[in-house]
């Protein structure tokens, strides 16, 4: 187990108020963590002030020494980490090797490789200013705050740190009070790499509290925030940054399609559609919500997906001999009762239970089974409302206008994917879906290609983290001028002169007009104008 922190190494105000933590899979009492003041954010933002400093006039190389080890004590604590996160989220070993360790190491690993290409000063053309040289700098912003879910712990908390960091910025980050208890051993690693690398551990720190705490770091003095939550939290958070005009970055969450054509590898269709519905027991913003399959491939397809859901086998991670369980539990109890009524809601209208429906009553923790719901229609809850659980909904669809129509007929627009053997029908599927993301044949790994940026549309949020556009995201966009020859007006403007806007006049036809008569008559206005202003000049200084 990774060494907790004590009060010894890292302080806090005590608070009147604690957070009780339970493990979901098996409801046992993990501990207490403490639910931080308004007074104990003030504290923190203080401190990470303070260590930014320095932090902040490191050189990238600097930066990918530290990362690097940051990623070497990743890659020699894996099974540990990945044992914090099961039990304070319920899901199994194998999901958070896959949700947890894999998208942090490829990120740190990209950010050692192309950071800084992508924060180096970045050239612009000047335009008609052809004896000045333009540039954009991309400076930290200070101290970055990180509001993470409940649904990936340790992942949660270092995809947006590790950018921030790299981008020469101190962080704070939130953990959700649903799964809290890892937060202090988190909390060891960063103290433990940044410590050895010589730099202070207040440079990330990482703190606990309900939505009182969430609004005391929002409302801080923190240059920018990255939230990544439900819709309704995420307008909450632009109404309390509005008041300090914090900029803020949104991910809230997705109701994500996936197209099966009658073309489709029905193979490899119903594994990614096994894996985006029931990996992390559904509990992704990136999770298969709505399956929209082809009519000539609909029956063959139902009837593969229910036959490996049946076999799927559920249980509390905690006695996993190594490949026992497929599927954990749900980390918020909550989650439970919404996903029982959206299941009861279907059907209902309609909709057909094929395989589970309900909580298994073979195990006393939050678990909900691996469930196949077929004949839905956008009447229901099921298709239209987030579910984050391990459902696949199943639409029959009879054409791909018909498929694109009710892809986008939904208020999120987060990823997407479409599985067919023609390239071209891809790719126009493909064009028509309004989302942040789509995969072709594939499921979820978008969020594997650190190059390209991750984000929605609509209520999925708006801003981006990953690629290029998520580092500087990270960052102070500052437009530096300077000169490239040292010519200047040969008069000032002012005073303004009757020969000042014909002057200005002519300039624009110089510059803009169309055609070379429009042009050459702008030059001689130009001319005349400045022959004008000098001839005046002279005679004011006789």
């Amino acid at each position: 187990m990774l060494g907790k922190q004590t009060d010894e190494v890292r302080p806090w105000t005590r608070p009147l108020v604690t957070i009780e933590c339970q493990n979901p899979a098996t409801l046992e009492k993990l501990g207490e963590v403490p639910s931080l003041s308004e007074a104990d954010v003030a504290e923190r933002l203080s401190r990470a002030r303070q260590a930014q400093v320095a932090w902040g006039q490191t050189s990238f190389a600097e930066r990918r020494r530290v990362l690097r080890m940051l990623l070497d004590y990743i890659i020699d604590h894996q099974a540990e980490i990945c044992r914090l996160c099961s039990t304070d989220s319920g899901k199994t070993m194998a999901d958070a090797a896959m949700g947890e360790i894999f998208p942090v190491c490829e990120k740190i690993r990209y950010l050692i490789d192309h950071g800084e290409d992508d924060l180096r000063s970045d050239k612009r053309p000047s335009g008609l200013l052809m004896h000045k040289a333009a540039r954009v700098e991309y400076l930290p912003l200070g101290v970055v705050g990180v509001i993470c879910p409940w649904n990936f712990p340790f992942h949660n908390i270092l995809c947006p740190t590790v950018p921030a960091l790299f981008a020469g910025n101190a962080v704070i980050a939130k953990t959700s009070e649903w799964t809290s208890w890892s937060a202090a051993d988190f909390q060891a690693i960063f103290d433990e790499v940044l410590t050895k690398a010589g730099y202070s551990p207040d440079l990330v720190q990482i703190i606990t509290g309900g939505g009182e705490t969430g609004r005391a770091l929002v409302t801080s003095g923190v240059e920018k925030i990255f939230f990544t939550g439900s819709p309704e939290n995420g307008r909450k958070v632009m109404a309390a940054a509005s008041e300090t005009l914090t900029p803020v970055v949104l991910e809230l969450g997705g109701k994500d399609p996936m197209i099966i054509c009658d073309d489709a590898d029905l193979d490899q269709a119903v594994g990614a559609a096994m894996l985006g519905v029931f990996t992390a027991c559904g509990q992704m913003c990136v999770a298969a919500e709505r399956l929209y399959v082809f009519d000539g491939i609909y029956d063959r397809f139902v009837n593969e997906v229910v036959q490996r859901a049946k076999a799927l086998r559920q249980g509390p991670p905690s006695q996993d001999r190594g490949g026992d369980f497929d599927v954990g539990a749900l980390t918020m109890p909550r989650q439970l009762e919404i996903i029982e009524s959206q299941v009861r809601d279907a059907v209902s209208k309609g909709a057909r239970v094929l395989v589970g429906g309900g909580r298994n009553p073979q195990l006393a923790g939050q678990f909900f089974e691996p469930t196949v719901v077929v004949d839905c229609d956008h009447t229901m809850d099921l298709v239209q409302k987030e579910t984050f659980g391990p459902v696949m909904t199943i639409i029959r669809v009879h054409s791909e206008e018909e498929a694109i129509r009710l892809a986008n007929d939904s208020s999120y627009g987060l990823g997407s994917s479409v599985f067919t053997k023609s390239r071209r029908r891809a790719e126009r599927i493909a064009k028509g879906i309004s989302a942040g993301m789509t995969v072709i044949n594939d499921y979820g790994i978008a969020y594997m290609v650190q190059s390209a940026p991750f984000g929605g549309v609509r209520i999925s949020g708006f801003g981006r983290i990953n690629g290029r556009e998520g580092l500087r995201s990270c960052c102070h966009v500052k437009t530096v001028v300077s000169d490239k020859l040292p010519l200047h007006m040969p008069m000032s403007l002012y005073p303004i002169r009757p020969t000042t806007f014909p002057m200005l006049d002519g300039a624009v036809r110089l510059f803009y007009g169309n055609g070379v008569a429009e042009k050459a008559k702008g030059a001689v206005q130009v001319a005349k104008s400045l022959l004008s202003m000098v001839r005046d000049s002279r005679r004011s200084r006789q």
